[in-house]
């Protein structure tokens, strides 16, 4: 697997997630939720920026980053400005650890333990891909849902 075909899926994602974090009408819909809908888009984008921090920047490119997995999901009311400043952050960390695997480290069992099993890097990678996307498409339909024309 290219490692630069991971990068480019991942930079994909990361500016789709600046695009629908901009294209909120208003800033205050990013937080809602409703019902059987518990997590607001701002708490997903807080959530996927901490995730690719930890798992690619901190452990991968040994970054000083410190995840808070519970503030993704707890704090509130994170300005706009602030949620895409992180976005760009992690683009940035990502692309400077990635930049330094070679595909011996891809072939590596991933550094943490994130499974039962052990999965290689590689594999790591691409899950966190698809987790990108996954929650994307939550934001997405959040968007849609909270935050349409009346």
């Amino acid at each position: 697997m290219a490692t630069k075909s991971v990068q480019t899926l991942l930079e994909r994602g990361l500016s789709q997630l600046e695009e629908e974090l901009s294209a909120y009408s208003s800033e205050s819909n990013l937080w809602l939720t409703d019902g059987s809908i518990s997590n607001s888009a701002g708490n997903l984008a807080l959530h996927l920026c901490g995730n690719l921090q930890h798992f690619i920047g901190a452990t991968l490119g040994h970054s000083d980053y410190v995840r808070d997995r519970d503030a993704e999901f707890a704090d509130r009311d994170v300005p706009r400005e602030d949620m895409l400043r992180q976005v760009h952050e992690t683009l940035t960390s990502i692309r400077a650890a990635l930049s330094q695997l070679t595909p011996e480290d891809l072939a590596q069992t991933y550094p943490v333990s994130v499974r039962p099993q052990p999965v290689t890097t590689e594999f790591w990678l691409i899950h966190l891909t698809a987790h990108l996307n996954y929650h994307l498409g939550q934001i997405n339909y959040h968007r849609r849902l909270f935050d349409a024309p009346k």
